[in-house]
């Protein structure tokens, strides 16, 4: 089960520009980076410059602390199990800090929490490590977003070039290039998207008032809902992701001609994920806007027959609806910045291995 990803060299090209005429946070409030095209393997790819403090997208300690101590929302039955993980991760902060990894130079970042990644070969992996390296001495060399079904190759070649694999988190995929049977679920959220009073609506026929608005819708589920620390996208990004093509983005719009659900699906060869989606949370949760929006992401990846990555969370939303288990992972390369960095990394990935993904498999998180 895999998706060919292979970046378009405009489309790169593109977002670098748009990052490097607008400051980063006129675009996510919480990110601070500086962007690069580079081409390594024959494929251009958008390279990310960032120090803390940033968005988890950019900075592993807010990703695997900080983040990690707001999932244990999950396990408030269980106090004690949830006061030992937040014993557990804060213990980790000195630990981290020493990896160096928040000072880093990043491959193929979209700027989104998923960002599927083209094949990497040996002699790739190496190019990357030795160019990175050489032109950032003090900067981890960091590769998101690769997981255990789409990139075992890739990550075996990472492997090989002296990158460390750290587990990140459990995400769902559904593979259309491989279709089976709609569940039930799937069925009856076509059902509820084909009887609707609501209208889809292309962004093409958006206003500036839609663009705030389905930048609110997003905010309401993302960051309101679930925690700060998920990127702040703002209107302006969200319009110019959708002109220079970065961003596929369709709303519901209901009677009164407000948009009261949006969803943006990025489309990298044959994989499809869906960084941006959002509905007005104040609403009865009968309308289904959440279900509906993910119908018309389905459909839209089984007319692609596209690898289908939904990223983390909703876990059991995501297995009723065909999405199959796989851990995420993101490799690093610290070879570069001494022993400290290097011992601290290897020891972060062994308890992300041996602690981390079992409490994800074991909770279907």
């Amino acid at each position: 089960m895999t998706g060919d990803v292979t970046n378009d060299p405009a489309l790169v090209g593109k977002l670098v520009t748009l990052f490097n005429k607008t400051p980063s946070q006129e675009l996510v409030t919480n990110l601070s980076v500086t962007m690069q095209l580079q081409r390594f393997g024959g494929t251009d790819y958008p390279v990310s410059i960032s120090d803390p403090p940033n968005c988890y997208i950019c900075c592993p300690s807010m990703a695997y602390l900080d983040y990690a101590i707001e999932e244990t929302r999950h396990f408030t039955a269980n106090p004690v199990l949830q006061k030992s993980l937040n014993a557990l991760i804060s213990a980790c902060r000195p630990l981290m800090r020493a990896t160096g990894l928040d000072h880093q130079v990043q491959v193929n970042n979209w700027l989104f929490s998923t960002n599927p990644v083209p094949l990497i070969d040996l002699q790739t992996a190496t190019e990357i490590r030795d160019e990175l390296s050489a032109a950032h001495p003090a900067r981890a060399v960091v590769i998101r977003s690769l997981n255990d079904i789409a990139d075992v190759q890739s990550m075996a070649a990472l492997t090989q070039a002296g990158f460390f694999l750290l587990p990140a988190r459990q995400i769902y995929v559904v593979d259309h290039t491989r279709p089976k049977p709609a569940s039930v679920d799937m069925k009856r959220d076509r059902k509820l998207l084909e009887k609707t009073e609501y209208t889809l609506s292309g962004a093409d026929t958006f206003s500036a008032s839609d663009w705030t608005r389905a930048t609110a819708l997003y905010h309401m589920l993302y960051v309101d809902k679930y925690t700060a620390l998920n990127p702040q996208y703002t209107p302006g990004f969200l319009a110019q992701g959708h002109q220079i093509g970065l961003l596929r983005i369709i709303g519901l719009r209901g009677r009164d001609g407000i948009l009261d659900g949006v969803a943006g699906m990025f489309q990298n060869g044959k994989t499809m994920t869906v960084p941006l989606i959002g509905y007005d949370t104040a609403k009865p949760q009968e309308l289904g806007l959440y279900r509906m929006l993910n119908a018309i992401a389905q459909r839209r990846a089984a007319q692609s027959a596209s690898f289908y990555n939904l990223s983390a969370g909703a876990a059991g939303f995501k297995r009723h609806r065909n999405g199959v288990p796989a851990i995420e992972y993101t490799a690093v390369y610290v070879g570069h910045l001494g022993l400290k960095a290097r011992s601290a990394t290897r020891l972060v990935q062994l308890i992300l291995t041996h602690v981390g993904v079992p409490l994800l498999q074991r909770f279907a998180l």
